[in-house]
């Protein structure tokens, strides 16, 4: 059952899992049949009222596109702790929001940590999904950003400590990354072999980024085996990509995307 809430003044939808955790999402439906619906997959620790989300759904509103932004488990307003959530079970959250809210063709649009979800989305969900768009894509960051930058030393302690808090320009106190969420992480890479995705897919990074360096797209773009994969890469362009030259493209690729095909 789905019911709306009031917290904060921000109005959202719970989508119930399990007996008491909930998905806390926000659907703009006109139910526009000849564009295919848009799903917002945000990045790790954000939530659904950041600003390439929000931005994203004054797009679609405009266009009377029919578009859902979510927190994933431990994030935003959604049930559940922060440092028991996964890879996989972020996952699932999308995966639920995809089966269970969302209808027909869908643009899946994903944020640095989402990118990488929104790729294993679209493997288990071909059906789908007619389009990708990344944002700063951090596919396999896990083990690519933070095992990979451990030390024998670092890793040991890790792995003995089972928790340590990475540092972050976001959070004064980093995010806290658990050693649970780097070994389920290892069943979720999609960088080392060839991903079976063939819609489009567009990203978008940029070259400033100093959280999730660019190259992580292009490796993401050349594993993906559809025929048409674009990368563009932003000059100043930091890892949250919200000035109004890098909203400016998001908009222009969803636009691009959105009329690929008409929607009986």
């Amino acid at each position: 059952m789905n019911h709306s809430l009031s917290v904060n003044s921000h109005d959202f939808s719970k989508l119930k899992r399990g007996t008491s955790d909930f998905i806390a999402y926000n659907r703009f439906d006109k139910k526009n049949k000849t564009l295919p619906e848009v799903l917002f997959l945000g990045g790790f620790k954000s939530d659904m009222n950041g600003t390439k989300a929000t931005f994203l759904e004054n797009v679609c509103e405009k266009r009377g596109q029919t578009y859902t932004r979510f927190d994933y488990f431990g994030h935003g307003f959604s049930s559940g702790v922060f440092e028991e959530g996964t890879i996989g079970c972020w996952l699932s959250d999308a995966l639920a929001l995809i089966d269970e809210i969302t209808t027909g063709p869908l643009i899946l649009i994903g944020s640095s940590m989402g990118a990488w979800l929104m790729i294993l989305a679209a493997l288990a969900r071909p059906a789908r999904v007619q389009a990708l768009i990344g944002i700063a894509a951090a596919p396999d960051f896990t083990e690519e950003l933070i095992w990979a930058a451990l030390n024998d030393t670092q890793q040991k302690e890790f792995i003995r400590q089972g928790i340590f808090h990475t540092a972050s320009q976001y959070e004064k106190k980093g995010f806290p990354i658990t050693l649970q969420l780097i070994e389920e992480g290892r069943h979720h890479l999609v960088l080392p072999k060839a991903i079976d995705i063939h819609c489009p897919v567009h990203l978008v990074h940029g070259l400033a980024d100093k959280d999730v360096p660019w190259s992580l797209s292009r490796r993401l773009a050349r594993r993906i085996k559809s025929s048409e994969v674009t990368l563009t890469l932003i000059k100043d362009g930091d890892h949250r990509l919200s000035t109004p030259q890098a909203l400016s493209r998001l908009a222009s690729l969803l636009s691009e995307v959105s009329h690929l095909k008409t929607i009986n």
